[in-house]
């Protein structure tokens, strides 16, 4: 469980963790964040499409310095993919496109069959991203591109499905409904499975729900996981602040921690490097004072401590 850091009388700094609703973008979470904390300082560790819910890490104050280091963190999906047909997007979103797969070959896609794809679809992978995505092309969004009527090829990448079980399968007269959950590393592109998955059958398939419940340690079901609408009310009185994780409990889950004595917090807040560790080398170490804050994300290496990141507290 995640304390809290924060007051209207303390500098806002920590970590939100927020299950976004369907059909806002990342970016519109953020600006209803930085509206409810009362600061511009607000960013995420990761985009969300529109359609999709779920987790969604925010950092706010000198916090955003940390997301560079949640942003690489594996994932976890619960996601419903519908066979029978493909789309411009991969997902609900866009047109369909190609045939339509007839009864005889959704009925040839037999639980078995499905449950042999999802096995080719799961270890490390070279998967090419949809083509609607927030990949850069010379310098603009492959979404752009495709929605300018641009053709867009975007080159593969290496990507690991740690684990792709299927949890239900539902058939209709023209599709077939397959809920999964999926854990991933970053840069999976859920959608393309859903699409590689009904190519493999020759049935064409697409993503029609999307729900991220995992980033790292932190679970959409966290004590510390609030909702829009809770984030939101407790802006309008002032109390938004109090619902931020401590920056030090955060790192605490993802790095190993260095209690500081005050003489080596000072020196950190000075820029110098720390010498004498007694601690195994590794990167990065989170240095938390005597007072429980996070003063320094850390690269230890044969005893001496050099700064990666700093973190400014309060006078």
């Amino acid at each position: 469980m995640l304390g809290r850091a924060g007051s209207v009388d303390s500098v806002i700094s920590g970590l939100l963790l927020v299950d976004k609703p369907a059909g806002l973008t990342s970016h519109d979470v953020v600006a209803r964040a930085r509206r409810a904390l009362g600061t511009r300082k607000v960013g995420h560790a990761g985009t969300l499409d529109p359609a999709a819910t779920g987790l969604l890490t925010l950092g706010a104050g000198p916090a955003t310095r940390l997301l560079t280091y949640l942003v690489g963190l594996d994932k976890q999906y619960t996601t419903t993919i519908r066979l029978g047909f493909a789309t411009s997007t991969d997902d609900a979103e866009g047109d369909a496109i190609g045939e339509r797969a007839s009864a005889a070959a959704l009925a040839a896609a037999t639980d078995d069959r499905i449950a042999a794809a999802v096995a080719s679809l799961t270890g490390e992978l070279d998967q090419v991203p949809s083509a609607v995505s927030a990949i850069k092309v010379d310098g603009r969004r492959a979404y752009d591109r495709v929605r300018a009527g641009e053709e867009v090829t975007l080159a593969s990448r290496r990507v690991t499905v740690s684990r792709f079980d299927v949890l239900d399968i539902r058939r209709t007269g023209d599709a077939v409904d397959v809920d999964a959950v999926v854990d991933c590393s970053t840069g999976t592109y859920i959608r393309a499975l859903a699409r590689d998955l009904g190519t493999a059958l020759g049935v064409g398939g697409h993503l029609t729900a999307l729900r991220r419940t995992r980033v790292g340690p932190f679970t959409v079901d966290d004590d510390a996981t609030i909702t829009l609408d809770a984030l939101i009310a407790a802006g309008e009185d002032a109390s938004a602040p109090a619902l931020l994780a401590a920056p030090a409990e955060i790192v605490a889950r993802l790095f190993p921690v260095l209690h500081t004595t005050d003489d080596q917090t000072r020196d950190l807040s000075h820029g110098k490097k720390l010498d004498g560790l007694d601690i195994a080398d590794a990167s990065p170490v989170a240095a938390v004072d005597t007072q429980g804050r996070l003063v320094a994300l850390l690269s230890v290496e044969a005893g001496r401590g050099r700064i990666l990141t700093g973190f400014p507290q309060e006078p």
